[in-house]
């Protein structure tokens, strides 16, 4: 007899469920996030189990790893991708659980991609990475807008790179002024000599340079967002067609019609908001260095807004990495934006 296993993961706690071939709860019970107790409860159905279903929280990494370690076949649910029943009296983590190992049972359950774990710590750096550079922004912009108010001129984001103590003194002669000023400054200067430490660091990796070379040929991108759309796709095999990876990629706009009228939109978040990152961040740069692209925004810009526009660029740059990925080629210009 096949059973169902699914594992309701909180940041303290976790609810075990099992459900057998017929849909009926065999054990449940919750247990502190420690490895060991769990793969007790496990053991007596190791060897009738189908799989486990581990919810898709933010501290999976340690009960994935665990688990297949030990031989279990692991299913990540893509949690943002399961609709509870809406007339559900009552739910609670058992049910939740239970819920989980019914859509195993059914073959119903969405699943995420679970990330080879020898290059998880590489992405988490990158994503380090993305986070220091909103803070650097961030400090950047606060000094331009502290400028801007007290002269009514504007300070370029070069001029702020190369600021020295003879022109703070000279811009803000109010001390309070300058201090604050000066510590933004100093703040901004640690986190852009960190960044550069991540970049240098997390380029050293062994992740198929070569592959790294032909997304450089994409206008707009270099050797960070093509180090990033690497770890953040992942093995591109996983998509089936270039349309399942450009809405990973949260490219592709969400609604729901019926007889041709909107009813309403589905999740717009569902995907990878780093890739949305790096192709947009690209889209941005492609626009301003290519002529063809240029010419492509400029024509989709004279007919829709300017966010559609700069969007509309960035999921073509995405379908066109999807098949620099999946075929081996180089970025042709006339292919993608024709």
């Amino acid at each position: 007899m096949s059973l169902y296993a699914a594992i309701d993961l909180h940041s303290t706690n976790s609810v075990l469920g099992v459900l057998d071939q017929a849909g009926e709860p065999v054990f449940q019970r919750r247990y502190r996030n420690e490895l060991a107790p769990l793969l007790a409860a496990l053991a007596p159905y190791h060897s009738e189990l189908s799989g486990v279903v581990v919810e898709s929280t933010y501290n999976w990494y340690w009960l994935v790893d665990g688990l297949m370690d030990h031989g279990y076949r692991v299913h990540l649910a893509n949690t943002a991708a399961i609709p509870q029943y809406a007339g559900l009296k009552h739910g609670d983590d058992v049910t939740d659980a239970l819920h989980l190992a019914e859509l195993l049972r059914l073959g119903l359950l969405p699943e995420g991609f679970i990330f080879p774990r020898a290059l998880r710590a590489v992405r988490d750096l990158m994503r380090r990475r993305m986070l220091l550079v909103h803070q650097a922004v961030q400090l950047m912009l606060s000094i331009q807008s502290t400028y801007s108010r007290l002269t009514g001129q504007r300070w370029s984001a070069d001029a702020i790179r190369h600021l020295q103590a003879a022109s703070l003194q000279q811009a803000f002669p109010d001390p309070y002024t300058r201090y604050g000023v000066l510590l933004q400054y100093k703040h901004w200067r640690a986190l852009q000599e960190d960044i550069q430490h991540i970049e240098h660091g997390a380029q050293q990796a062994l992740i198929d340079p070569a592959l790294r070379q032909r997304l450089c040929s994409v206008p707009g991108i270099g050797p960070i967002l093509s180090l990033t759309i690497q770890l953040e796709t992942g093995p591109i095999e996983r998509f089936a067609s270039v349309g399942d990876y450009a809405s990973y990629c949260r490219m592709v706009e969400s609604k729901r019609l019926s007889n041709g009228k909107r009813k309403g939109q589905g999740n717009r978040k569902c995907g990878n908001r780093y890739l949305c990152w790096a192709y947009m961040e690209a889209a941005h740069h492609a626009k301003r260095h290519c002529e063809s692209i240029r010419r492509w925004h400029q024509r989709k810009h004279a007919r829709k807004h300017p966010v559609v526009a700069i969007k509309a660029v960035a999921h073509k740059l995405s379908r066109a990495c999807y098949h620099i990925m999946q075929e081996g080629t180089t970025f042709d210009v006339t292919r993608a934006f024709h």
